[in-house]
């Protein structure tokens, strides 16, 4: 069982994390749990409150599963704020913001802005290229890809991505910090999509598309995958899950990258554009009651 106050580890004592949705939240969470006092900057209080919710639901949880003693002294650690200043003296900042090329251009330019030149600057991103992130701030070296999956307190990969640019030794601490964070480092050098993202949006696609074509239901499509294949989730459920216009960003960007094999089906623009956006809208390819 974890314990409030965890013995000393690799993470480093003060982080700061940018963006406090349901993946900031979580990386929030995560980096608590290793002992860590977490400075998580949002764009407004109202937001900042919300993300504080998100922190405290997983925290209890936890507390319900007999993972952690108490959470109180664990959410003690966390505080928000909404100016970036506030994150000078952390020695990792971890970006979440949306998956927004001139978002994130904007957020890595205002961290580096505020963070000391040896702090370590990590981007979430599912797809962006660390090069053209690491671009936006001096010390490229010190830029790296720490890639969460969602829900991150129940997901056991990271994909540290490795820019162009990032130092031997910052490989050898985010792999190590990974693992402290009980999870499992995979690898991989920048490429569009990465490894994750480039096969998992492959496979999303392909079942839009025989869902579109009326080949199976959404829930025969998913069990063939889940039961076949013994996928832990199928993929439209996982689409749902991630946001159908999160993964329309990614397979655009893919397809400018990539080619026409990640060309987004007509149903998944369509979808989009009516605001069935899957499980943050109550709806997708399933129905999602609220608070599921």
């Amino acid at each position: 069982m974890n314990t409030t106050d965890p013995p000393p580890g690799t993470t480093p004592a003060r982080c700061g994390v940018v963006g406090g949705g349901r993946m900031g939240a979580g990386i929030a969470h995560a980096l608590l749990l290793a002992g860590a006092e977490v400075v998580l900057v949002e764009r407004d209080q109202q937001a900042a409150a919300a993300a504080v919710e998100r922190v405290e639901h997983a925290l209890a949880a936890g507390v319900a599963r007999g993972r952690l003693d108490d959470a109180a002294p664990v959410l003690a650690r966390l505080t928000t704020e909404t100016d970036p200043a506030r994150l000078a003296g952390v020695a990792l900042v971890i970006e979440a913001v949306p998956e927004d090329l001139d978002l994130k251009l904007d957020t890595f330019g205002r961290i580096a802005r505020h963070v000391a030149a040896d702090t370590v600057i990590a981007s979430n991103t599912s797809s962006i290229s660390l090069d053209v992130l690491a671009d936006a701030v001096p010390h490229p070296e010190r830029v790296i890809g720490l890639h969460f999956f969602n829900p991150v307190p129940a997901s056991k990969l990271v994909e540290v991505v490795l820019g162009g640019r990032t130092s031997a030794d910052l490989r050898d601490r985010a792999e190590g910090w990974v693992r402290e964070w009980g999870k499992t480092p995979v690898t991989v050098r920048n490429a569009p999509g990465f490894a994750s993202s480039r096969l998992g949006v492959a496979i999303g696609l392909e079942a839009i598309r025989m869902l579109e074509e009326g080949i199976a239901t959404a829930e025969d499509i998913d069990a063939a995958m889940t039961l076949g294949y013994g996928f832990p989730m199928g993929p439209l459920r996982l689409t749902d899950l991630v946001g159908i216009d999160v993964r329309l960003g990614i397979a655009r960007y893919l397809e400018q990258e990539l080619g026409p094999r990640f060309a987004p089906p007509g149903l998944m623009i369509d979808m989009v554009e009516r605001g069935d956006l899957g499980r943050k809208t109550g709806r997708g390819f399933y129905d999602w009651p609220e608070n599921s």
